[in-house]
């Protein structure tokens, strides 16, 4: 990349604090990290530097639960003025036992993508992206379906069994934990995951020409906080039983070189969910096939209702292409 600007979420520890320190590495110039209370991320900045031995890392408060934080996140990057070459939308949450809806009105592990939303349209309308930006948001294995106790929602069926086939209705829904919604955490997640894999290809087909943006499963990294919140069964049975397997897990930094894997891939795979081989959750990952996660419908519903929830859209900023 030419000038190397990147910028990461959810950097405070895990997969976001490993991609940090894996750009400085690699050259970026700077690297904006944020979290949810700028102290935070500030120590993350102050540790960043002395183990990477770069002075590159630029600390913003970004919480992405609240519109306020994002709008005000968004001013002071267009204060500062220099646009993103690499936007990696990382932060993420495995739901818990107990189902948490957001002030906003979310589901918790729904909530990070309004927020990664509304950022990615401001800097979008700002001019903020470089004209060869590109943007990988984290998704997650679950999405592609045949995990051991996940199941995303059939979004056709649900949609006509209660939104006379409404699919956006449907996705609102689904992003509220709202009526008719069954909270099972496991099944919350792969459905948060699915819908970013379709907000991706969704958002694929509205960006100008030369940007790209990917959903990447990074695969299973267990040492991570992301996990903190999850059910029993998923912590003290599924993980232990993963970790006994080689090849089963892997490092945060292993997973995150996913992330930078995909920010060098070109325009031809725009909008695409990448994940591991079907009953691999680490390795080599790969452009998933199955055909739920390319129903065009379905895509286009979830931008329908995040842009109807989060009130950003892209329709009346007039550098940008229309939807196909």
């Amino acid at each position: 990349m030419k000038n190397s600007f990147a910028l990461v979420t959810g950097t405070t520890s895990g997969l976001g604090y490993a991609a940090a320190g894996l750009l400085a590495a690699k050259g970026y110039k700077q690297v904006i990290v944020t979290g949810r209370r700028l102290g935070a991320v500030q120590q993350t900045a102050a540790q960043l530097a002395p183990e990477t031995k770069k002075k590159v890392f630029t600390p913003l408060e970004l919480e992405l639960d609240s519109p306020s934080s994002v709008e005000s996140a968004l001013a002071e990057l267009v204060k500062r003025g220099q646009p993103i070459d690499f936007l990696l939308l990382n932060a993420g949450m495995v739901p818990g036992k107990k189902r948490v809806i957001t002030e906003a009105g979310f589901e918790a592990s729904q909530a990070p993508l309004i927020g990664h939303h509304q950022l990615t349209v401001g800097l979008l309308r700002a001019n903020l992206l470089s004209p060869h930006a590109r943007i990988v948001i984290a998704g997650a294995e679950p999405a592609r379906g045949g995990v051991p106790m996940f199941k995303y929602t059939d979004l056709p069926a649900f949609a006509a069994k209660n939104h006379r086939g409404d699919r956006a209705a449907a996705v609102e829904a689904l992003l509220r934990n709202g009526p008719n919604v069954k909270y099972v955490p496991n099944n919350a997640y792969a459905d948060a995951k699915l819908i970013v894999a379709w907000w991706a290809a969704a958002l694929a087909r509205r960006l100008p020409s030369g940007m790209a943006v990917y959903a990447v499963s990074p695969g299973a990294a267990t040492d991570t906080k992301v996990v903190r919140n999850a059910g029993p069964a998923l912590r003290y049975l599924m993980i232990p039983i993963v970790n006994l397997i080689p090849g089963m897990n892997q490092t945060p930094e292993t997973a995150a070189r996913r992330y930078l894997q995909a920010s060098e891939f070109g325009t031809d795979v725009s909008g695409k969910f990448f994940a591991s081989a079907k009953g691999k959750f680490t390795g080599p990952m790969q452009v998933q096939l199955q055909p739920h996660l390319h129903d065009r419908a379905s895509q286009e519903a979830t931008w329908q209702a995040v842009v109807k929830v989060s009130g950003a859209d892209l329709s009346s900023a007039p550098s940008l292409s229309a939807a196909s």
